[in-house]
């Protein structure tokens, strides 16, 4: 855990630099939208390597991550194989190759894993209907590790479980995230605040930095507390070209351009060498794309504004202690009320 009134507003080159290491196990906290594309790409960029991938909906952040010879091993529910076995896909070729590990679980099985890990089990039961699967009869790096039978204390019968999940990082692209790490996010949340809370450090990136007090305003909204986050980069559209509720929609053509360039590996790392390597930060990378595209194409998939209802939030604020210092209820100060409390025996010294 981190101290949550330090100022951990850093560089997502800083960031990287000095969370994601060599060998770790770093899992995409984000969950088919809002991907940490820019945290993703600056990996990439610091050619990590050994990585073992927690995903539970990749598509080009992992496919950019094989292609960067970043990933030895991944852990996912599902993972792009456009093309089929044909080609079309960096991780459909690595695993033919044996240049990669993949283990398959179901949405519930890698959920259950994050959840124990989160919460400080060992393991978690999962739903018996597992063990009639090839997810469950299919292992590859984990072997017996994948799952686990154990007899159920109060029926007797056998319950598949899985093991906890405690990855050594996890990244995660967010709304809006104050200096010292309390972060927001909104929308569709899947795994998002399971897998964050599951690891052992954590790098926020966010479209906005905010004061404290709009965070305190919305609580609701909060999905980490600053005290387990690493580090706080505010990067806009870091999530380019996936989509983020309120803020941007998917960019369809740029990920059209993104699926022809991954049908073979020199088309995928040329693109690369385009859009990954040579740029420095996110402001690059949007500067490049207005330069090549247009500013209007930029504009196009800017959400459109659509609030909730309100909610109000407000109290009486009402006080239990009169102007005069004496309590509402017993006419007495506090002073009066520990003497008295003393006198009767009721104090416990603490």
């Amino acid at each position: 855990m981190t101290d949550n009134t330090i100022n951990k507003v850093m560089t997502l080159k800083e960031a990287v630099s000095r969370f994601v290491h060599d060998g770790d196990e770093l899992v995409v906290g984000n969950y088919t939208v809002a991907t940490p594309f820019n945290q993703i790409m600056e990996v990439v960029r610091q050619e990590k390597k050994n990585l073992t991938v927690y995903t539970q909906s990749g598509v080009f952040d992992v496919e950019m991550l094989i292609a960067g010879e970043c990933v030895d091993r991944i852990v996912t529910t599902y993972n792009i194989r456009s093309g089929g076995r044909g080609g079309g896909s960096m991780c459909e070729r690595y695993q033919t190759a044996g240049k990669i590990q993949v283990e398959d679980y179901s949405n519930f099985t890698y959920n259950a894993r994050l959840t124990a890990g989160a919460l400080g089990y060992s393991f978690m039961p999962v739903l018996p209907g597992i063990m009639a699967t090839d997810v469950f009869k299919v292992r590859d790096f984990m072997g017996e590790s994948k799952f686990g039978v154990v007899e159920c204390p109060f029926t007797g019968k056998d319950i598949p479980v899985v093991p906890a999940a405690n990855p050594d990082v996890c990244i995660v692209h967010v709304h809006r995230a104050d200096k010292y790490g309390n972060a927001q996010y909104w929308g569709a949340k899947g795994s998002v605040a399971w897998a964050c809370l599951a690891s052992k450090n954590i790098i926020v990136s966010c479209e906005e930095l905010v004061d404290t007090e709009i965070i305190n305003a919305s609580p609701e909204y909060t999905i980490l507390p600053s005290f387990r986050v690493n580090a706080v980069v505010e990067e806009s559209f870091g999530a380019h070209p996936a989509e983020l509720v309120g803020y941007y929609n998917m960019d369809q053509l740029f990920y059209i351009e993104m699926d022809v360039a991954n049908a073979s590996d020199t088309g995928l790392r040329k693109w690369m060498d385009e859009w990954v390597y040579p740029i420095p930060d996110r402001n690059t990378y949007i500067e490049r794309y207005i330069s090549k595209y247009g500013l209007e194409r930029l504009k196009q998939i800017k959400a459109q504004t659509y609030y909730s209802a309100p909610v109000n939030q407000g109290a009486a604020f009402y006080s239990n202690w009169r102007e005069d210092g004496k309590s509402v209820g017993l006419g007495l100060t506090l002073d009066e009320i520990e003497k008295v409390m003393e006198e009767k025996g009721l104090m416990i010294d603490v």
